[in-house]
């Protein structure tokens, strides 16, 4: 019993001895720790271990994330990619194999190796984990549409037919609504012609211009600003004379709108006095793209294409214009340049020069050509040694080109030029000065004309041609 009793009390000794380190902070671990030499550890509660990782967090943060992000966010912003998401994971990579670059400066070529090795395994399977998404999104469509509707795969193709055909119709239907591009409409005019449909809705009637009583200078002035226009270029002299008188006045006060966007064309103007400008309406914003001074046509295009206005016109200044009305337009102005495109498209096929030519380029030509008349014999196109600024083609009659090989001597006859030839190409193709001068040959000469600048932008696919065929010059033939 004593032996029991002693027991005991050790037993119990040793369990205080065991709980006074523990509740002190030294327990068993505690001690390995002192046993080892090691400093016991703190005791941290839970609010300070969250405010530790939140201070490391914060600083990884703004040590490693936040340099990548905004350097990220600068390269989107310079760029406005249309795709973000890919052009930010292409950057990144970018960026990873720069940073790897660095990495492998100071590595052996093995180990280089190996790494370019590693990274275009790693850019594969990106791909492939790119492509498995994209993949997976496309059934997600396929499947997102199934024919819940209970219709076989006939009723189906039907009802497609059928929305085929009802979109068609649409399409029709909404052809003359769309409106121009205005910023090709701001190009300068086009060089082609549209005439005016006609049938049982819309009958050719005979029509008889109107007539607005004007002064010899005013018509006069009108005609030399219609001049310029490959419009009224057709025109012969009655019918220009026509045009001028069908020019109706009208003043206008300053801020005033001329022409709606969007409206249907009913007449173009002439400026006499004044200024507008031309406004278009995009988005909810105006924005000024020409402003027309004296001299000045604008509203042709609505009445020669038959669209809608493609911008607005207000006035500037009190102005005063001469507005022509669409049916004359169209049955003296219109006809008359349709006119003039398919005779001299005919007249142009049967010149070997353009033999070649596409039909649309040699309407092209034909629309921008001009013609020029000459009634007497001997007047002179071109004089040698003048500034060259045009070419011509005999449309009627006969020419000759006469040169002086030396200075103060009598011109002689070197070449004939009849009906279909050209002349006065060499000055534009080289830059120099007429080599000889052409003069008619017989009373009633015709001629076809374009200048420089309408040379040099449509007669490029023969420009070639004309080249290989000045040899001709070298050696000429005697009338």
């Amino acid at each position: 019993a004593l032996r029991e009793r002693g027991s005991a009390l050790a037993r119990q000794r040793r369990a205080a001895a065991l709980a006074a380190p523990a509740a002190s902070g030294r327990g068993p671990q505690s001690l390995v720790r002192n046993h080892g030499r090691l400093p016991p550890a703190p005791a941290m509660s839970a609010s300070q271990f969250v405010n530790r990782s939140a201070q490391e967090h914060l600083l990884y943060i703004q040590e490693k994330v936040n340099p990548i992000l905004e350097a990220l966010v600068t390269a989107v912003l310079l760029e406005r990619p249309d795709d973000p998401a890919f052009f930010m994971l292409k950057w990144l990579c970018e960026q990873t194999k720069s940073l790897d670059g660095q990495d492998r400066a100071g590595g052996s070529p093995a180990e280089e190796i190996e790494a370019l090795r590693a990274e275009l395994k790693r850019l594969k399977d990106q791909k492939t984990e790119l492509e498995v998404l994209a993949g997976s999104k496309d059934e997600k469509s396929d499947l997102a549409s199934p024919r819940l509707d209970g219709k076989s795969d006939k009723s189906t193709k039907a009802d497609e037919d059928e929305d085929e055909d009802e979109d068609e119709e649409e399409d029709e239907e909404d052809v003359d609504q769309v409106l121009p591009d205005p910023s090709k409409m701001n190009r300068g005019p086009r060089q082609s012609v549209s005439a005016e449909a006609y049938g049982q809705w819309n009958k050719k009637t005979d029509f008889v211009a109107p007539v607005y009583e004007k002064t010899a200078n005013q018509q006069a002035r009108i005609a030399k600003c219609l001049e310029p226009s490959f419009l009224f270029s057709a025109l012969d002299p009655q019918e220009m004379n026509t045009v001028t008188l069908a020019f109706k006045e009208r003043t206008v006060e300053a801020d005033q709108l001329i022409i709606n966007q969007g409206d249907d064309g009913e007449s173009m103007f002439l400026i006499e006095e004044g200024a507008v400008d031309c406004v278009i309406k995009k988005d909810g914003e105006e924005r000024v793209v020409k402003t027309c001074g004296v001299g000045d046509v604008f509203g042709e295009l609505a009445l020669l294409y038959n669209c809608p206005r493609a911008a607005s016109v207000k006035t500037t200044a009190k102005t005063t214009l001469w507005e022509l009305d669409r049916e004359t337009f169209n049955r003296i102005v219109k006809d008359a340049a349709a006119k003039k495109r398919d005779i001299y498209t005919d007249f142009l096929k049967k010149v070997p020069l353009f033999g070649n030519m596409e039909p649309y380029e040699m309407m092209t030509i034909a629309d921008a050509l001009k013609v020029e008349c000459y009634e007497k014999e001997g007047e002179t196109i071109i004089q040698q040694g003048d500034q060259g600024d045009r070419f011509f083609i005999v449309l009627e009659g006969e020419c000759e080109a006469k040169k002086a090989f030396v200075t103060g001597q009598e011109p002689s006859r070197v070449m004939t030029h009849k009906v279909g030839d050209y002349f006065g190409e060499l000055a534009l193709l080289k830059n120099e000065l007429r080599a000889a001068s052409v003069l008619t040959a017989a009373a009633d000469v015709k001629v076809l004309y374009m200048d420089r600048k309408t040379f040099k932008r449509l007669c490029g696919p023969i420009e070639d041609i004309l080249r290989r065929e000045a040899k001709r010059y070298d050696s000429p033939a005697a009338a």
